[in-house]
This record gives C-alpha cells, structure tokens and sequence, in this order.
C-alpha cells in the first residue's frame, strides 16, 4: 500500500514538474511577445517619423519652388514696371519737345509775318536780330548783306559786339563766302569760337538761287550747350523768311531812290 502512495506522490511531482515548466515557459512567452511589441511600436513611430519628414521635405521643396516662380514672376512684374517708367518718361520728354517744337514755330510764325510787314531795311534786320537771339539762342553774329556790284560781304546789323568789329568777306572765300556761294549752311564742331573770321554757324541767305547774305554766329548763349535738330530746321526757315524780307526791303529802298530821282527830274523839267 505504501509503495502506491509513494508512486502516487512521484506521479504528482512529476505533474507540477511540468507545470511549473508551462508556467515558466508562458510567461518568457509574455515577456517575448511583450519585448517583440515594443520594437514593433518603436519600428512603426519610426517609420511615422520618416514619413512626416519625407512629407515635410516635400512640402518644403514645393514651397522653395512656389517661392522662386513667385521671385521671377516679381522680377518680370519689376522689369515691366521700369519698361512702362521709362516709356513714360520718353512720352514726357518727347512731349516737352514737341511743345518746345510748338512753341518756336508759333514765334517763328509771328516772327516771320512780322519780317514781311515792313518794307524798312532796319526794321527787318532788328526783327532778324531779335529771332535770332530769342529763337535760336546766339549771343555774339552779325547780319551780312552781299554787294552784288564788288560781291562782298558787309555786316550791316550786329549783336554782341560793334557792326565795325565783323571782317569783310568776298563772294566763296572764307567761311562766310562759300557758305553763301554754295547756299549750305555751315556748322562748326566747337560751340565757341574768339575768331571774328570763323564763325560757328553760318546760314546763307538766298532767294531762288540767288545770294543776298548771310547770318554769322560767334557764340551762343551760355544757357545753350548745343544745336539740335529743332535749331537746323529753324537754320532753313529763317534762311528762307530772312533773305525774301531784306531782299524785298532791299529792292523797295531801291525802287524809292529811283522814285524820288525820277520825281526830282520831273519837278525840274515842269518847272
């Protein structure tokens, strides 16, 4: 009877043997799959981490992308901008010409109808001297008038210095003379001359082919730096209105002494 006990007692430690070696095994089992959670918890923020940043160096590259477009875009905006200032100062410029243009045709306007309502030489020279200075702007010129029986060339009216001071020229000798020979104006390269016989510019006087003098300018005004193209079409017109008014002054003064001789004859041989 004893010994059944005994292997009774065997029997259970073997039993709880085993047992506890489930027990033991269930729970390196628990602490395993405990341990294998946690790395696939650490591996899976891991991978969230890499996402968030994969998305945050995605959505960066886009916004340096949107900013360089928004950089060229402002550059072009910028380059248009400075086009349409500079546009616009060219139109403004360009205005002021054209009423600078306006203006001087107006008083040339006035100046030439002025130059044909009177028939007095020193009247017409006064009214030339007087647009010469204000229109073109010179200082220092005379006014020459050509003698068609010795073909000088004699200042008769004068601004800037005495009438006395301006040399004689002959008819296509000196700058002067062929400048009325050829009927071309003639515009020196320096503004400012001390030479009585060159001068700056010279704008032959001519009435259908034929000379009858010339405007010589030694110096301009100081306010004046240089010619443009506005003073070279006033050269022309002036050229043009200022030989017609003292040739026909000239050719009235003459008409009147032939006139008034004629009359003294008359009264002579009625008396």
């Amino acid at each position: 009877m004893s010994d059944k006990r005994e292997g009774l007692f065997a029997r259970a430690d073997e039993v709880l043997a085993l047992f506890r070696q489930g027990a033991e095994f269930t729970h390196e089992l628990l602490r395993e799959n405990e341990r294998l959670r946690r790395e696939v918890a650490a591996h899976q923020d891991a991978q969230l981490a890499a996402s968030d940043d994969r998305q945050w160096e995605k959505l960066r590259r886009e916004l340096l992308t949107r900013i360089q477009s928004l950089e060229g875009e402002k550059e072009d905006a910028l380059e248009r901008l400075r086009a349409v200032e500079a546009e616009n100062r060219h139109f403004a410029e360009r205005y002021l010409e054209i009423e600078e243009e306006n203006n001087n045709l107006a008083s040339l306007y006035v100046a030439s109808y002025q130059l044909h309502s009177t028939l007095d030489l020193s009247e017409v020279l006064q009214i030339i001297v007087e647009i010469v200075i204000n229109l073109i702007g010179a200082e220092v010129f005379a006014i020459y008038v050509l003698d068609e029986k010795t073909h000088a060339l004699s200042a008769v009216a004068a601004e800037g210095r005495d009438v006395r001071e301006f040399p004689v020229f002959e008819l296509g000798v000196g700058p002067v003379g062929r400048a009325v020979d050829t009927g071309e104006t003639a515009c020196a390269e320096d503004l400012r001359s001390d030479d009585r016989h060159r001068p700056i510019v010279v704008i032959p006087l001519r009435v259908q082919e034929q000379p009858i003098g010339a405007i010589a300018i030694q110096k301009l005004l100081q306010q004046k730096e240089s010619f443009t193209a506005l003073d070279h079409e006033l050269f022309t017109l002036l050229a043009g209105h200022a030989a017609t008014a003292i040739f026909a002054a000239r050719l009235y003064s003459q008409s009147e002494r032939k006139r008034n001789t004629i009359q003294g004859f008359i009264d002579l041989l009625t008396k």
